[in-house]
């Protein structure tokens, strides 16, 4: 194994040492090996990250839209060069299948070809005045200095969700990635140098949530805070940004119901329930947590989902075999195992897995077994709280309209999944079913162009596509007479 490598902060462009020597210390998870030490940020570390944004702020909102887009074009460009290294950054980080880190690349370049593709999309308008001769202008104009905070299950491509649009609209930008994911984010910071971002444009903060995250939310600076992460977190940050009235985005935590009806197509239906389960280990906010069949093909969908989990090969990431890597830590281990737990103490009955994986390699990582629940209910705590791992429960329901009530019984609203070939639920969808986002007859993985977001405890306001674009910028109304 190489060299466990060192990381300062990301600052004005240049590698910058922190205020302090420690250090945080970054493991594969499926090894247990140790990264990188990355240095930690604090608070006047980040409030010179902040400075440095501020400063760069008025030469960067000035040019001509098409040309900040060029700076994205070219970055696009050195990260698809660099794909196959980012991947392997990605897996070894956060222990997701290299297959599967492939994509989310591929992903993060698709999210910023959106924001490049479209920054001369942020129109303003035109409206007749109240006075003779008066016009009244809205402006679409940069927020200043955004600030983000990102999750650990999606390190590269939450960084370019956020610093994509961010850019493109004229802001400048500092990013804390999560302290257990840090290094496809410095990985890009590089790259951001070597297709000429003028310094000072992309900053990096390392460090925990309590001192940098805080740091980041609560600075005058800041001007827009979006952040990706758990909901307990999401509301802290709310909590801080309230008292500078601070704009806020925040993408949380989910529990999608997956609905399939009596005429769907079961083996469809079987294999888009288990890639938007297990994908990413179940780490995925959108995945796939609570499996609704119809009684009348409740039977043949088990037999064939049994069938379906039971091939998934769980083992090292970086095997092109493997399908299913790690959890991220230890603790988010132990969370699932003891959730299955509480599951089996309510009366749920396990059909595979449900317990940690051990013996040989599997002693090394936080590997947890593909696991499969049935006779599970509604009132079970399984069903009501985000499991974030591998673990689907199958729920057999009598109609639609059963779907329907047990699918929205639920905190939170980001996303669900419907398969069905009858076009009167379909259309039902719009009223009846109280998500964000809705998947039918397809698995997961919202594309850049479409706009993710979610109700409740899932968050507020949402990315991508032309919607989540418009989140960063302002508008700026002018009175206009001659």
């Amino acid at each position: 194994m190489a060299e466990p490598k060192t990381y300062d902060l990301f600052i004005g462009g240049e590698w910058t040492k922190a205020d302090n020597s420690e250090r945080d210390t970054i493991r594969n998870p499926a090894t247990g090996d140790v990264l990188a030490h990355v240095a930690i940020a604090g608070e006047g570390d980040v409030a010179r990250a902040l400075c440095t944004a501020q400063d760069a702020f008025p030469a960067w909102s000035r040019q001509v839209a098409t040309d900040r887009a060029d700076y994205l074009y070219r970055l696009i460009e050195l990260i698809r060069r660099d794909g196959e290294k980012l991947a392997r950054i990605i897996t070894s980080e956060n222990g997701k299948p290299l297959k599967e880190a492939r994509i989310e690349v591929n992903f993060a370049i698709q999210l910023i070809r959106f924001a490049a593709e479209n920054v001369r999309r942020l129109e303003g308008n035109i409206i007749p005045g109240s006075r003779p001769g008066e016009k009244i202008l809205i402006e679409k104009i940069p927020h200043g200095v955004v600030a983000g905070i990102s999750a650990w299950n999606f390190p590269l491509a939450l960084t370019a969700r956020k610093l994509g649009p961010a850019l493109a609209a004229g802001n400048t930008f500092v990013i804390k990635p999560h302290e257990l994911t840090p290094l496809s984010t410095l990985a890009l910071a590089e790259l951001t140098v070597e297709a000429g971002f003028p310094k000072g444009i992309v900053n990096v903060v390392t460090g925990g949530g309590a001192t940098v995250g805080n740091a980041l939310v609560t600075s005058p600076i800041t001007k827009l805070i979006t952040m990706t992460g758990s909901t307990p977190a999401g509301r802290k940050i709310m909590a801080a940004a309230s008292e500078g009235l601070k704009e806020v985005r925040l993408e949380l935590g989910g529990k999608a119901p997956f609905i399939v009806m009596e005429d769907a197509d079961l083996d469809a239906a079987v294999n888009a329930a288990v890639s938007a389960r297990f994908m990413n280990c179940g780490q995925v906010c959108t995945a796939n947590e609570r499996t609704y069949v119809h009684t009348a093909v409740y039977d043949a969908f088990l037999e064939r989902l049994r069938a379906k989990i039971a091939e998934i090969r769980t083992g090292d990431p970086l095997d092109e075999k493997t399908d299913m890597g790690p959890k991220i830590s230890t603790a988010e281990l132990e969370k699932v195992d003891d959730m299955v737990r509480r599951a089996v103490e309510q009366g749920a009955k396990v059909e595979l897995g449900g317990k940690r994986l051990t013996g040989g390699a599997y002693d090394k990582g936080n590997f947890y077994a593909p696991t499969l629940l049935t006779d599970i209910s509604g009132d079970m705590d399984i069903v009501q709280n985000e499991v974030f791992g591998p673990v689907l429960s199958l729920i057999r329901v009598r109609d639609f309209d059963d779907a329907l009530t047990q699918a929205n019984k639920s905190r939170y609203g980001l996303s669900a999944y419907l398969f069905t070939q009858n076009l009167a639920n379909i259309m039902r969808l719009t009223n009846d079913l109280n998500f964000g986002e809705i998947y039918v007859n397809r698995e997961g993985g919202e594309a850049a162009q479409g706009f993710h977001h979610g109700y409740g405890d899932s968050g507020i306001g949402g990315e991508d596509g032309q919607y989540g674009l418009e989140a960063y910028v302002d508008t700026k109304t002018i009175y206009l007479n001659t």
